[in-house]
């Protein structure tokens, strides 16, 4: 992806945003996006943002959340999900031989 748009807590109007990679994962009824962002300052972020359907009385809605995770973090960030990931996996399979 090359799209340019400017970023929501943008300092004035050159402080654009680029992705430059960016992946889909469709679980159910929720899609997950995780994009990776370039600030014309070439300072990188991660943006996930979580999209899910719900049926209403009115109709189908769209429910958004999102998230950035700032460069100077990613290594906590990274660690901390693996982190979690370890466990409920060893929680998983201990549950499981029980």
């Amino acid at each position: 992806m090359s799209e340019e748009f400017l970023h929501e807590n943008a300092d004035g109007p050159d402080s654009y945003v680029k992705s430059v990679f960016s992946r889909m994962i469709k679980a159910g009824h929720r899609t997950y996006y995780i994009d990776a962002k370039m600030t014309r300052a070439k300072d990188y972020f991660l943006s996930i943002t979580e999209l899910r359907r719900k049926v209403t009385s009115s109709g189908v809605v769209n429910e958004r959340s999102k998230i950035h995770i700032y460069e100077e973090d990613f290594e906590r960030f990274a660690n901390g999900v693996n982190d979690v990931l370890d466990f409920v996996q060893r929680d998983m399979e201990e549950s499981s031989s029980n």
